[in-house]
């Protein structure tokens, strides 16, 4: 069904649903921080028959048209896991096209970056920055430089990122800042711990997408996607066909099941109501994390 998107009418058609649909979605509650882990690149490449680096750059492009979904939508931080630690392990000429690839686009954002204009972005770079080639680093840097006075919303930028090396960081940062006496021991616990986190700053993660099908979340943002008020969200498509109407059901899938929730808990609980959920006897649901376990399983 591709083909039928390529016809002007049909992108015409596409582009007056988005607007209204985003418009009517700005008006109810929307997830205020989205994480994605771009899944796909590669495997795109491979199916469609073409190079490696296409896949790649195929993918930054996904990436750009699903962020403006999120914005016009009301989505006022997203994360996205550009680059882990682990990827360096690849092939060298591959590592060498990430790192090339990167610095043209982020150098673009600064040269020409109407979405950031637009949507007022500030971009943030987030992982061990040392790891990088100096010019790579520059680029990403800036970036950060060149939209810092952006408020109106947030891009987080993974590279060079894991989840266990932000909360190895995070913890250091906090035994430091006890070291220094700027915090005394009680005030060392988990809210400690999140502020000092690479996304700090940002919302809490509300809602997590990764695509490709993989059931698992592959060190990204380990610490976030446990908070009870984060949904995870496991899609088959892979990254570079992950488009702005797939973006937009799962934006309307959250607001729907967070309104049902909200009436939910506002509603009195009664006996005979309590009677009917604990239907096997066990005197309570499972828990939400328990539920989260048995969901996101790691494939064999």
């Amino acid at each position: 069904m591709e083909w039928l998107t390529q016809f002007p009418i049909t992108q015409h058609l596409l582009e007056v649903t988005k607007k209204k649909v985003c418009s009517a979605l700005r008006s109810g509650p929307v997830p205020q921080h989205v994480g994605f882990i771009m899944d796909g690149n590669r495997t795109y490449a491979k199916r469609k028959h073409i190079e490696l680096k296409e896949g790649h750059n195929a993918g930054f492009e996904s990436m750009a048209r699903i962020l403006e979904v999120c914005y016009d939508c009301g989505v006022k931080s997203a994360t996205v896991f550009a680059f882990s630690i682990e990827n360096f392990k690849r092939p060298s000429y591959e590592v060498q096209w990430l790192m090339e690839l990167a610095k043209a686009k982020f150098t673009q954002v600064v040269g020409n970056g109407e979405m950031c204009e637009q949507f007022g972005i500030q971009i943030r770079i987030l992982g061990d920055l040392d790891l990088l080639p100096d010019d790579v680093r520059t680029a990403l840097l800036k970036a950060e430089e060149i939209t810092k006075h952006n408020k109106r919303a947030v891009l987080n930028v993974c590279w060079s990122y894991t989840s266990r090396h932000d909360m190895t960081q995070a913890i250091q940062k906090t035994i430091e800042q006890f070291a220094k006496n700027r915090i005394g021991l009680n005030d060392i616990d988990e809210d400690r711990i999140s502020a000092n986190l690479y996304t700090g700053p940002s919302p809490p993660l509300d809602l997590l997408i990764r695509t490709s099908g993989v059931y698992r979340l592959s060190d990204f943002m380990l610490w976030e996607a446990t908070s009870e008020r984060c949904d995870i969200e496991i899609v088959e498509e892979l990254w570079p066909q992950f488009n702005a109407l797939k973006m937009i059901w799962l934006l309307i899938k959250w607001s729907f099941n967070k309104t049902y929730n909200s009436k939910q808990i506002s509603t009195p609980v009664t006996s005979s109501s309590f009677n009917r959920i604990d239907t096997d006897g066990g005197g309570c649901k499972k828990s939400l994390d328990e539920t989260k376990m048995e969901t996101i399983q790691v494939k064999e």
